[in-house]
Order: structure tokens, then sequence, then C-alpha cells
């Protein structure tokens, strides 16, 4: 019999979990979910016999010493600052451990260790990270089996809600952690174009997306996202001309979020004082300078150069941004405030779908000739547990834990799935769960 051992049961980890229960019988396993909320992991077993709930905090040490220790593999899906604590375990009580989550350097710096005691650290396992890097991988080791050569990789991904579902004149709502939409994008955007290196600060990121569209769920718009530069190395495409990584989006979301960021909305680093006894509208007007003549529509329309009664002013004053009611939370930081607003808006109904989208375009030359190849991932979710982004994240997730206990798997150190003994196993199996990516290819 083996233990799995999952930390975390927050709401990307339905799919990881019925997956290894689901698999528990025929492999004879037990599943052990902790969290720090006894009864969130409970409602995830949902008295499954082969599963078990534990309270779990990763700050006592008695905690994480017994039950990796009893555990024969660690899931982490612990917020990623809490991973190298809990690589740190494993390494201690020599138990491998997986995550849906980017290689941290703190991470990176156990794979001697890990080498050492034969265990492995497999990282980005998700979807963004994750099944991006195989599909990619998939695609761009075809194009050099065949003897093309890559000039150029556009990779974009999205979590969204689905078409039917698109109730709201934003066409967002949160479907994975709030928080991390509000500081997304913070800090310099780097890629290169056409052989020319670019990077975009903050202040100008939601000014630069870009229209596409995917299969036939019309257009989106694209922006880059954090260091592109690194793939790559990770991809072995040291000589491409273009290597873009980045966020997909319903048109107009960002000019409109960038109001917040050319605000300031979006900082977190300081508190306002009381600002709790603010209403809304006043919070928005801390921002405006002083000597403005109007409504705070024509005050806000003048101070960003922005249409007073346009689209972007429709989506501010739906969210509630103009109106004389208490934002009710006292010392907070500018965003904290504005993703309370959001939360309060921006909240899945008890009947949507969310959605996932990703798409790659993959640029090459052969036999003198050129060529365009567009990979694409449309997933629906089936409901508020069965999440697109749940299954997306949870399920490859599950996959590679399925492989490395069965021995199918057999690396040590710390890992990446973008070689072929990872990518394929697992990209397979996805399809039997409708995770399947649509391939289009011309010539131009």
């Amino acid at each position: 019999m083996k233990r799995i051992l999952v930390l975390g049961s927050g709401l990307s980890t339905s799919s990881l979990i019925d997956y290894l229960l689901f698999h528990a019988e025929k492999e004879d396993w037990i599943v052990t979910v902790g969290d720090i909320d006894y009864e969130a992991a409970k409602q995830k077993i949902d008295g499954h016999p082969r599963g078990t709930a534990i309270s779990f905090d990763i700050f006592k040490e008695s905690d994480k010493s017994r039950y990796i220790k009893d555990a024969d593999i660690v899931v982490s899906m612990l917020p990623a600052r809490f991973h190298p604590m809990v690589a740190d375990a494993c390494i201690e009580n020599g138990r491998s451990m997986l995550t849906a989550s980017y290689v941290s350097p703190e991470i990176r710096r156990l794979d001697y260790l890990a080498r050492q005691k034969g265990l492995l650290l497999f990282n980005e396992l998700g979807v963004d990270p994750g099944i991006d890097h195989m599909s990619a991988m998939r695609v761009i080791d075809a194009i050099r089996a065949k003897g093309g050569k890559l000039t150029g990789f556009r990779s974009f991904t999205g979590g969204l809600i689905a078409p039917e579902s698109d109730n709201n004149p934003w066409n967002y709502k949160f479907t994975w952690n709030p928080r991390n939409v509000v500081l997304a994008g913070q800090g310099t955007s780097m890629f290169i174009r056409d052989g020319q290196y670019k990077y975009v600060p903050y202040h100008q990121l939601y000014r630069s997306a870009e229209k596409t569209t995917v299969l036939d769920l019309g257009e989106f718009e694209v922006y880059p996202n954090r260091d592109s530069l690194q793939y790559r190395e990770v991809y072995n495409l040291p000589d491409i001309k273009t290597m873009i990584r980045g966020t997909m989006r319903r048109p107009g979301y960002c000019e409109a979020w960038n109001v917040f960021v050319q605000l300031g909305m979006t900082d977190d680093s300081y508190t306002m004082d009381y600002s709790g006894n603010q209403t809304w509208l006043q919070f928005t007007e801390s921002f405006l300078p002083a000597g403005i003549q109007g409504s705070i529509t024509e005050r806000l329309g003048a101070y960003l150069n922005i249409p007073s009664d346009g689209a972007i002013m429709n989506k501010l004053a739906w969210l509630g941004l103009f109106e004389n009611k208490p934002v009710g939370l006292n010392n907070a930081t500018p965003a904290q405030i504005l993703q309370l607003k959001l939360e309060q808006k921006w909240g899945l109904e008890p009947n949507d779908k969310d959605m996932i989208v990703m798409q790659h375009v993959f640029d090459y030359q052969m036999n003198g000739k050129h060529y365009q190849h567009k990979s694409s991932l449309v997933v629906i979710g089936k409901d508020q547990r069965q999440t697109a982004m749940a299954m997306t994240v949870g399920t490859p997730l599950a996959i590679a834990t399925r492989l490395v206990l069965t021995g199918k798997i057999r690396a040590v150190g710390v890992q990446v799935p973008t070689t072929r003994e990872f990518y394929l196993p697992i990209l397979t199996e996805l399809e039997q769960y409708g995770i399947k990516f649509i391939e289009e290819e011309e010539e131009y």
C-alpha cells in the first residue's frame, strides 16, 4: 500500500483529489488531504473509504515531520511560498514531492541534495506552468524531428469565464486566486520580437495589449507576462527571433484595468488610514489630483484622457466605484480594497462555468518555405467543483503522481515536464479528460 499526502485543499485541488481517489482502490493507495481548515479537507475527501482528512499547519514542525514521514509521496498544493518548506521536510524525510508551481530559486538549490538521496522534486505540473510547457515541447520536438527551424514562438493563456456565463461588462470573473489577479503584471515584462529585445514596465503593460482569435471563440486580447526570455533556455531555442509568453483576456479588459494601474489602486505597498470610513466614491477620489473641475467621471476622464461616458467609465461605474456606500475595510492597502470590490462583483454565481483558453503560435522554416502552426486548447468547466481551472491544474499533477508511484517515471532531482518521457504520457492521458489541443498549420 502506498500513502499519498496532498497538502492544501483549495479551489484547484478538486480534480487532483478526485483522480487520486478514483485510482486508489486499483493501485492500493491511501490519500490523505491536509489543510489548516480541517472541514475543507474533509469536504474534498467526501467520505471516500480510501481517503482521510487531517488538520495540517505548515508552521508546526511536528505536523510537517510526522505526516510527511508517514507518506510515500507528497503533493503540495499550498501557496507557492510554502513549497520550499515542504521540500526541505521531504528531503529530510526521504520523500519525493510534486507541485503545480514554478520552480523557485529555493527549490532549485535542492537539486543536488535530491539527486544524492534519489528523490524527485517535480514542478510546473499544472496548466500554466505545466500543460503550456508540455504541449509546446510536443510541437517543438515534432518540428525539429522533421527538419524544421523555429523562428518564432508566442504563447498565451487565460483563466476566463465561459461564454454562457459571461454576463458582465468586463467579460471577466474570478476563476482563481483574486489577489494574484489584482497584483498580476507588476514588475517589468521582457521578451524578444523579430530579434529585438523588448522591456515593458508595469505602468505601460496594459497599453501593450494586442488582438488575436482562438478557434470559434472570437476575439481576445493578449499582453506579455513576466520574463519570456528565460524560455529560450527552457525550450532549447537559444537563437529564436521571437519569444513571447503572456496572458489572455477578452477585448476591452486591458484598457479598463489600466485605469487601476495609472491611479495606483493596485499598489500593495502601503495602507490607507481610516479606509473603512471612506465611501467608494471617496476611495476613488483619493487618487485624483486637486484642481480638476466637474463630476467624478468628468474629472477622472480628464485626468486619464478617457471619455467620461465611454465603455471604460461604464465598467468602473458598474463596479460601484462612484457610489456613496462604505468601503468597510479599515487600514488596508489600495490593492486589498480594490480586491474587496472586485470580489463583490466578479464572484462566480452558483451555475457559472469557467473556461481555460491557451494558444501557442509557432513560426518555422523548412525546405525554403515558411510555416505557421497554431496549437489551441479550450476547456469549459463542468460545475463549481470540477472547474476548468481545477481540471487543468489538478489533472496533469495527478497523472504525474500516478506515473511516479507506478514507476513509469523514475527521474530524480528538480524537474519540469519539458522532455518527451514526461510530457507524452501526461498529454496522452489528458485527452481522455477532454483536455486536447486543436492543431492548425498553414504555409505563408
